[in-house]
């Protein structure tokens, strides 16, 4: 496994300097959003993305692509729109995003692409197939570039828990993406204990996202301040053989990130008994 760190919990640093921060304290991956502080989509060239890969090669860390910026698509609904919304005007936005987010991986180097579904604002007969279409075109718009689709579940969204994701995987068949788990969310809506849910699910893991949250709320919390048991849960996924990135997300902890980003990197190194480098 990979000790990682996201770039949305760090909106307060210049990427470069971000990015010195975590290889400083050992990381070797990167979790990337490209957002309006981050490699914003619509004006970062090419040149900038190559001279980004030699920087993270240089500095060892590994880079997955994630596509959950708040505000970049719309500027006065956060989130919006996904690939549940009606509109096919404004849920083509959120496709090509997904294949210009693919493409700026695949120029990083990066293997993987996070995604979700989005919240279900009007539910009706059509939403499966809505779910199920939205799913299958990212996959296929990812894999067109060359990387491989994980899709999040995340709560309050259509695909909210791992059964969700199990139902979406089993529809698709061969089309289905890998999946993309956040421990924290397994505390948020409790489905299993932790540690079981990832046993079962271990084969079809691409991306681990991790951080503390109180069982029962979704609120991404720095480690020792909510009821994740980190020992346990990197055990379990060491056990199971996982061996992607794991990637701490604080993304309400940017302005406390040289703290945050040293205390993850401390829990890595107390939990699994030894240091990252």
């Amino acid at each position: 496994m990979q000790l990682g760190y996201h770039t949305n919990s760090l909106q307060n640093h210049r990427l470069p300097e971000a990015l010195l921060l975590l290889a400083e304290h050992g990381y070797q991956a990167v979790a990337i959003t490209p957002d309006t502080c981050h490699l914003d989509p619509a004006v970062t060239s090419e040149g900038q993305l190559d001279e980004l890969a030699l920087r993270l090669r240089d500095l060892g860390l590994l880079p997955v692509m994630e596509t959950g910026a708040r505000f970049l698509l719309d500027p006065r609904h956060k989130h919006e729109p996904t690939l549940m919304t009606r509109d096919p005007a404004a849920r083509q936005r959120r496709l090509d995003f997904y294949s210009r987010v693919a493409a700026m991986g695949r120029r990083l180097g990066a293997r993987v692409v996070s995604f979700w579904a989005g919240i279900d604002r009007a539910p009706g007969p059509d939403s499966g197939q809505l779910l199920l279409d939205g799913v299958r075109q990212t996959a296929a718009r990812i894999r067109a570039e060359g990387l491989e689709p994980a899709l999040e579940p995340e709560p309050g969204m259509a695909v909210e828990t791992v059964a969700d994701w199990r139902r979406v995987h089993a529809a698709l068949g061969a089309e289905a993406p890998g999946l993309t788990l956040d421990i924290g969310h397994l505390y948020a809506v409790w489905e299993d204990e932790p540690v079981a849910v990832i046993a079962s699910v271990a084969s079809h893991l691409l991306q681990v996202h991790l951080e503390d949250m109180c069982r029962g709320e979704h609120e991404h919390r720095l480690p020792g301040t909510g009821d994740v048991n980190f020992a346990a849960v990197l055990s379990a996924l060491e056990t199971a053989g996982y061996q992607g990135p794991v990637c701490f997300e604080l993304s309400r902890s940017s302005h406390a990130a040289p703290t945050a980003v040293a205390t993850c990197r401390d829990v890595w190194n107390r939990c699994l008994g030894r240091p990252v480098r």
